[in-house]
């Protein structure tokens, strides 16, 4: 029986992005806003644009901030709102996670969002590598019934995470998909194979492209950062094709 190939999935945090994404081959889109804080949960015209457009799935990121993952009342409600929201526009699957002061997995919180989601598959994102005990995380994510982590291993990217990553794939079998994302490079997939059980990659294959504006203000930036109005963040077909070559070579 022929072996079912991986599924890649890439983090997109412009309209822009996630079309090209999906005419480059990407499998599923992780729909988010505002790279710099590690993506918030983005517009929902932008989803409900791209659910026209598009018939890949596309899971939203369920984030009201940057910062740390420990909300308060209100801003869970903000999440449960999104969900509702986003849900009904069309959403196929949601990413967030919550955390307690103390670094453990805020099941209660996790638990309402989830039941929020009404059955649609949620991800649980890498809050996960910043969580008090990866082990015990693991089993309470699975607990409250998360379909799939998102994970680095612990680590601030997979490269530094691989020998985790590969043990938490092991030590989920079939109760959770891991889902290794976060610096992932092509070359990480076979190693990555080996471990047995790898179902589904994460890579941004992110890129920037020149400004179409022909005028740039020489004094007013809007921004710490002066060069960024001269550069628009999108996706890389060429990347694409690196982790498309390498997952069809495992």
């Amino acid at each position: 029986m022929a072996m079912t190939r991986l599924l890649l999935e890439a983090p997109v945090f412009t309209v822009e992005a996630a079309l090209k994404a999906a005419a480059f081959g990407v499998d599923r889109l992780e729909l988010c806003s505002d790279f710099g804080e590690g993506g918030e949960t983005p517009s929902a015209g932008a989803l409900a644009f791209l659910k026209q457009k598009l018939e890949i799935p596309i899971f939203v990121m369920i984030r009201p901030r940057g910062g740390d993952f420990v909300y308060n009342e209100d801003e869970i409600a903000v999440m449960k709102k999104d969900i509702q929201i986003l849900k009904s526009l069309g959403a196929d699957g949601f990413v967030f996670g919550v955390l307690n002061s103390d670094g453990n997995v805020n099941m209660g919180a996790c638990e309402e969002l989830l039941e929020e989601a009404q059955g649609l598959p949620c991800t649980f994102h890498r809050a996960f590598d910043i969580s008090l005990n990866l082990e015990k995380s693991l089993e309470a994510i699975i607990e409250c019934g998360f379909r799939r982590i998102l994970t680095s291993g612990g680590e601030n990217s997979v490269s530094e995470g691989l020998k985790t990553i590969r043990k938490l794939i092991v030590n989920a079998a079939d109760r959770i998909l891991i889902l290794p994302g976060g610096g992932l490079l092509p070359q990480h997939v076979p190693i990555l194979m080996e471990a047995g059980g790898l179902k589904e990659i994460h890579a941004s294959c992110k890129t920037y492209r020149n400004s179409e504006s022909t005028f740039i203000h020489p004094r007013v930036f809007l921004s710490n950062d002066p060069e960024s109005f001269k550069s628009v963040l999108t996706i890389s077909e060429y990347r694409v094709n690196q982790f498309l070559q390498a997952m069809k070579s495992t």
